[in-house]
């Protein structure tokens, strides 16, 4: 008796914490929407929503000391956007090193992952810049450190595994961020990413068009090229008619003539930048025979007259500056084209900058990055493109990296990417995607040959194309 009268007051115990939990439970407030969440961190403030359906797509303000080191110097807001999934799957930092764009938009990794998506607008692209803008500040130390708060800052929010990622200058910067917050990421993801540690020594380019795609290809290219300066008179005189029409000036490159040459100089490299080897047969066969307009046409449609008039450098003028400062720059020779047709060559980053600005090269910022790569790299993929110039100095891994790529996609040009790559590297790399964000399914874990993207694809919302910027900006 004494046993059942025990059992049936642990019962009635029981039953009562049972419901006194439900009711708690119950009496919780549902779960905050996710915008009074990303609006409840303080510094940020919304711009815009837009729908898209199975998402949340937010354009933020984030307020942003101007220098990191001295957060009492000011603040500036800069912009990012938050593609909202679910906190509950892992999240994609994403940067194209220049301005971000403000529609929806799913990067190769958010697809694979299934994932949140978090993007960011680099320091110093406008609006993102402080005013009165001190150029000192603008270096990848600041921008690295920009990308550790917005990730710490949202990191309560979305607190699963984080991938950063980015394509050519965004490339770039997802390696200098784990460069310097190495313990922020799960994995990156870079692709098509330069590393030009010693800026004085280019011969790699130099070798990389001297081989790149067929010679007749090449052949044709180089020819449009040499042609274009040769008839330098006649085609600068439409360029003068050109400026005149759409308003350009040439005050910061030091005239239009130094503008021409610029362009023209651009034009192979743009090709292969931007274009794939089938599409030489869009290049003149027989440059000497071809018209005037068929030269112009083909050089604008590739390296574009506009792009060194000062209405097409302010844009990028902060990459400009921190190639003439930290990142490096290119400088190719043309040896299909007689020195007296070359009156300036490939000129440097300074040129392109505002001479109120000053520059000063730091000599050993990019050698840093480099050797921190070889030696310490771990859940890092660098894609690059077969026929990408900007591929020709890459990085590598050496004996101190720890599960890490490097995978050319054959054939591809600066839009490389792993769906590009031939079967056994896509199929590693994406099974190492899903498991650096910590997503792999079963079956991916015991064969990479099963990794495929967790996501369907999206043809409006997954970019697949090259990220289109003028000739030799990454």
């Amino acid at each position: 008796m004494r046993k059942a009268l025990r059992w049936l007051l642990a019962f009635t115990v029981l039953i009562g914490m049972v419901s006194t939990a439900h009711a708690a439970t119950a009496a919780q407030p549902e779960a905050a929407d996710i915008k009074d969440r990303l609006l409840s961190i303080p510094g940020v403030s919304l711009i815009q929503e837009k729908p898209y359906p199975g998402y949340r797509y937010f354009v933020l303000n984030f307020t942003q000391p101007v220098d990191h080191r001295d957060p009492a110097k000011g603040t500036f807001q800069q912009r990012i956007t938050v593609l909202h999934k679910d906190v509950s799957r892992p999240t994609v930092f994403y940067t194209g090193g220049y301005s971000v764009s403000t529609n929806p938009g799913r990067r190769e990794p958010t697809q694979i992952v299934d994932g949140n998506q978090v993007s960011m607008e680099y320091r110093f692209f406008t609006p993102s810049r402080p005013e009165p803008a001190d150029w000192s500040k603008l270096d990848i130390w600041q921008a690295a450190s920009d990308q550790h708060r917005i990730f710490t800052a949202l990191k309560a929010i979305y607190p699963k595994n984080w991938i950063s990622t980015g394509g050519s200058k965004g490339g770039m910067t997802a390696t200098y961020y784990e460069r310097f917050y190495p313990r922020d990421m799960d994995g990156v993801v870079a692709y098509v990413a330069p590393n030009d540690v010693v800026n004085d020594e280019d011969s790699a380019y130099d070798r990389f068009f001297a081989k790149v795609g067929t010679k007749e290809c090449r052949d044709r290219l180089n020819a449009v090229q040499r042609e274009a300066l040769v008839r330098r008179e006649p085609l600068e005189k439409r360029y003068t008619e050109y400026a005149a029409t759409e308003g350009l000036t040439f005050d910061t490159i030091g005239g239009l003539d130094r503008a021409y040459e610029a362009v023209v100089l651009d034009y192979v490299w743009g090709f292969w930048q931007y274009s794939l080897l089938s599409d030489c047969d869009s290049i003149p066969a027989d440059a000497k025979s071809a018209t005037d307009d068929e030269i112009w046409t083909s050089i604008d449609t590739i390296s574009g007259f506009s792009a060194y008039a000062d209405q097409g450098l302010a844009a990028y003028t902060p990459y400009y500056y921190q190639a003439g400062t930290q990142l490096g720059a290119p400088t190719i020779r043309f040896p299909h084209i007689e020195r007296r047709y070359i009156r300036y060559g490939y000129q440097p980053p300074r040129n392109f900058v505002p001479r109120d600005i000053p520059m000063r090269f730091q000599q050993f910022a990019m050698g840093d990055v480099d050797a921190w790569v070889r030696h310490h790299a771990r859940h890092m993929l660098f894609v690059y493109g077969q026929n990408d110039p900007w591929g020709a100095e890459p990085f590598r891994l050496g004996p101190g990296s720890k599960d890490s790529y490097v995978f050319t996609a054959p054939g591809m040009n600066h839009g490389a990417n792993v769906a590009g790559l031939v079967a056994d590297e896509k199929a590693l790399a994406t099974a190492r995607i899903l498991e650096w964000a910590g997503v792999a399914p079963a079956a991916v874990k015991a064969d990479a040959a099963q990794a495929k993207p967790l996501a369907r694809f999206d043809a409006k919302l997954d970019v697949r194309d090259v990220e289109r910027e003028p000739a030799l900006r990454p």
